[in-house]
């Protein structure tokens, strides 16, 4: 009797080669040495040990992201898996949570449909569920669609602490700004005295020269730089010079008037104003009419001397130089409020008042300063006190200056004492150069600020001056062009305020205005 024996083969596994993916929204706490990324992998790696029998092995190759949102797909890591699924390296992904993949419905579709394409298993550690089944994709689309719901939540809160912060007056964090320092008990702003001067120079400077372009060149001649500052974990920061972009960034920022933004909301802020509402004002006219001119000189067609200085004070508004003519021949000239013009004339009480008239006003009034002793005596006083502020700000910043280097003088004596003949390539040879940079720019910039604030300090104008210079005024401006005489207009008058409601009419001069007439037209013209 025969007996066949029948011997079953061993069933060979196939294998199964998985990648895990690892994901933390933020950067906070990966400098640790075990961090929730390593936790993600090794609670990965133990489900696939204990899948060992069905020819499960890991992929040693990390996919991990650290500081990415799940809300997209722009995450380094999780591009590079989908190129190795693609190019057939991957049989399964697995991830202990399904969120930490994607917490975008949409997005989390897209991967399974790829996933699906390349026969790619996923596997969620602490989720059980088979995406091969229709059960277990209606499980796990569940479990995404709360997870992105749960997304939403969160930046929707967010955005609502943000708001209310923001009604409050609070800062709520961002970039320091020139000017201010975070207090370090919480996030408030305070003025630091040093950089907020140089904010105020800086708008100073803008309404001197009207160009941002032309602050560029005096912030570079004077080595002043945005702000520097340094991070939490020591590293600094900032500093760059500036451009059109960060200087127009810096003199549009709602902050310096002491205010906070919110969208379109403005609300008044916990820190201090550094920069006074007038300035405001007037170097951001210059800023719009330059939006509208390219900073091109604005043409002046019918000699107007008050363009750009009148204003309206009832409205608070410039007032336009304005034309019509009598029967096409005869013109009549005329300053009108902007604010009327857009809103109605009911709206102001001084809709407009006749050019020649009021220009004849403002140089009458020019032409008697030589004549009035008492007029010479407050011209001279005025000039002195508007010049205060100037050497005030000078002042400061040479001692902030002397601060400087004082503290960089410290710094290279440290890094000199600890650089040896081999350290030629060091971080400490390369942070030398730089102090040694700002020491030679800080030196240059500290001799400017002295001699300017000897010449500010010699060359306030005295009683003498001003009578010689405006006695000629008679004789200098019947020799002058019209576009000559809109010149002194502007050398000598800062801003002319008109209150039709009372009938009056205000005239600021410009500190030095006397000065740079006199060297400019009283000097160089022959009135003998």
């Amino acid at each position: 009797m025969t007996r066949t024996v029948t011997r079953k083969t061993p069933t060979v596994r196939s294998m199964m080669r998985c990648a895990i993916y690892t994901r933390k929204s933020t950067e906070e706490g990966l400098e640790q040495e075990f961090n929730t990324l390593d936790a993600q992998r090794e609670a990965g790696e133990n489900y696939i040990r204990s899948q060992v029998n069905e020819g499960w092995e890991i992929i040693p190759e990390g996919y991990d992201d650290g500081g990415f949102t799940g809300g997209n797909m722009n995450r380094p890591a999780l591009q590079r898996l989908m190129t190795d699924i693609e190019t057939g390296k991957v049989d399964c992904v697995v991830v202990y949570k399904v969120d930490r993949l994607s917490r975008s419905l949409l997005d989390f579709a897209r991967l399974i449909e790829v996933f699906d394409r390349h026969r790619v298993s996923f596997v969620s550690v602490t989720q059980q569920f088979n995406t091969a089944s229709s059960m277990g994709r209606l499980v796990l689309n569940v479990l995404l669609s709360f997870a992105q719901f749960e997304r939403e939540i969160i930046s929707e809160r967010t955005r609502d602490k943000i708001a209310a912060a923001r009604r409050k007056g609070k800062w709520v964090g961002g970039m320091p700004l020139l000017g201010y320092d975070i207090d370090p008990r919480g996030s408030k702003l305070i003025v630091k005295d040093d950089e907020a001067a140089r904010v105020r120079t800086i708008f100073n400077l803008y309404l001197q020269h009207q160009s941002l372009i032309a602050v560029i060149r005096e912030l570079d001649d004077r080595g002043w730089v945005n702000k520097r500052w340094v991070t939490k974990k020591g590293v600094e920061r900032g500093g760059k010079p500036f451009t059109k972009t960060s200087l127009h960034k810096l003199m549009t920022n709602i902050t310096y008037l002491g205010k906070v933004r919110y969208k379109d909301e403005v609300h008044e802020g916990e820190h201090a104003a550094i920069i006074e509402p007038d300035l405001w004002q007037r170097a951001h006219a210059i800023m719009q009419r330059n939006s509208r001119t390219g900073g091109a000189a604005v043409r002046n067609k019918f000699g107007a001397l008050l363009k750009g200085l009148l204003r309206c004070v009832a409205c608070d508004s410039a007032m336009t130089h304005t034309h019509s003519t009598k029967n096409g021949k005869k013109r009549y000239r005329y300053y009108v409020c902007c604010h009327a013009q857009k809103r109605g004339w009911h709206n102001c009480p001084s809709p407009s008042i006749p050019a020649t008239e009021i220009e004849r006003f403002v140089v009458d009034q020019i032409r008697s300063i030589g004549h009035d002793p008492e007029l010479i005596r407050e011209t001279v006083a005025r000039a002195r006190e508007q010049a205060q502020p100037q050497l005030s700000l000078l002042e400061m910043e040479q001692a902030s200056l002397e601060r400087e280097l004082a503290r960089w003088g410290t710094e290279i004596y440290d890094v000199v004492a600890h650089v040896g003949p081999s350290d030629k390539d060091s971080p400490a040879v390369a942070r030398l150069a730089d102090l040694q940079d700002r020491t030679r720019t800080a030196e240059r910039r500290a001799t400017e600020v002295r001699e300017q604030i000897r010449a500010i300090s010699a060359g306030v104008i005295d009683h003498s001056e001003v009578a010689a210079a405006m006695a000629k005024f008679d004789l200098v401006w019947q020799a002058l062009t019209s576009r000559e005489q809109i010149r002194v207009i502007e050398l000598l008058v800062e801003r002319v305020d008109y209150d039709g409601n009372r009938g009056k009419v205000a005239i600021t001069f410009h500190p030095d205005g006397i000065q740079n007439y006199d060297q400019e037209f009283v000097t160089t013209e022959d009135v003998a």
